[in-house]
């Protein structure tokens, strides 16, 4: 598929499996989700640019990069609280930008109920942030409000994600690049991914609805 680049790394299949038991408790989970995201972002952040400087070392001057652009942290609240302060501890520069989206459990339709980034001028880059990628619902509404925003490059990170999300995401957004730790089977009929790992918010933050 264009545009989806799938992690391929030893150190994410074994994280994953442990992420993916339902033994794992919250503060393990969380852990897990934080290494993941750093491996994750390693790759999705391979392409900034940057400008050439010069840094004086302890014996003598260096060149070396600096990031020239400036960039945005977007996560989809709950879950994707979970993965900014991995992404934080590689661009401290970054500024955050909170989504709130939730899915109605019924038509399982994303709900929008907080977004304040439209009142600012629109960063370089934005770097969606969202553990699953399900129906693809709150990524397409997402991704919907960072073009209106006016954001050029667009990058969508989740740890796992089902066919259906990838597809309606790429069919909406060509341009849009995916990373991806895993690519599952298929969704089941009440719109969780197979065979996934449950509910992220809920098990990032053990706070499961009744």
């Amino acid at each position: 598929m264009k545009n989806l680049l799938l992690l391929q790394h030893p150190l994410a299949q074994h994280h994953l499996a442990a992420l993916r038991a339902s033994g794992t408790p919250p503060e393990e989970f969380r852990r897990l989700v934080r290494r993941l995201t750093l491996l994750l972002a390693a790759e999705a952040t391979r392409d900034l640019a940057t400008r050439t400087i010069r840094v004086q070392t302890p014996l003598m001057a260096a060149p070396g990069a600096q990031l020239k652009e400036r960039l945005g942290l977007v996560p989809i609240l709950r879950a994707g609280l979970g993965m900014v302060d991995a992404l934080l501890e590689l661009l401290p520069q970054a500024e955050v930008w909170h989504l709130g989206v939730y899915r109605d459990e019924r038509t399982l339709r994303p709900v929008e109920y907080y977004a304040k980034f439209k009142k600012a001028q629109p960063v370089d880059v934005a770097l969606v942030l969202d553990p699953m990628l399900a129906t693809g619902g709150s990524a397409l509404a997402a991704l919907g409000e960072l073009t209106r925003w006016g954001v050029k490059r667009i990058k969508l990170l989740a740890l796992i994600a089902a066919p259906e999300g990838v597809k309606r995401v790429q069919a909406a957004f060509p341009e849009v690049q995916l990373h991806l730790a895993a690519l599952d089977r298929r969704l089941n009929r009440h719109g969780y991914i197979l065979p996934g790992l449950g509910d992220a918010g809920d098990r990032t933050f053990n706070a499961r609805a009744s």
